[in-house]
């Protein structure tokens, strides 16, 4: 996942860098320098990111441009 991915899927469904926090279980900061392109989180702390955000039915699309999208079966 890449910091505008982040940022994009959280945009998709609504969910604030509070918000992902709180339910990853990832310092608030650790989400806010991501994003801001300024520190990589721990490979744990991204993964309990993603989960969260492929919960809320968030797909990742990766490739030659990776991106976001709803989950069409969600």
């Amino acid at each position: 996942m890449t910091p505008t991915q982040c940022r994009a899927a959280r945009a998709l469904v609504d969910i604030s860098q509070a918000q992902l926090s709180g339910i990853a279980v990832v310092p608030r900061i650790v989400i806010e320098e991501f994003e801001a392109g300024l520190a990589m989180p721990s490979e744990d702390e991204l993964y309990a990111m993603r989960i969260v955000l492929e919960w809320a039915d968030v797909e990742f699309t990766e490739g030659d441009d990776p991106g976001v999208r709803l989950r069409k079966d969600g």
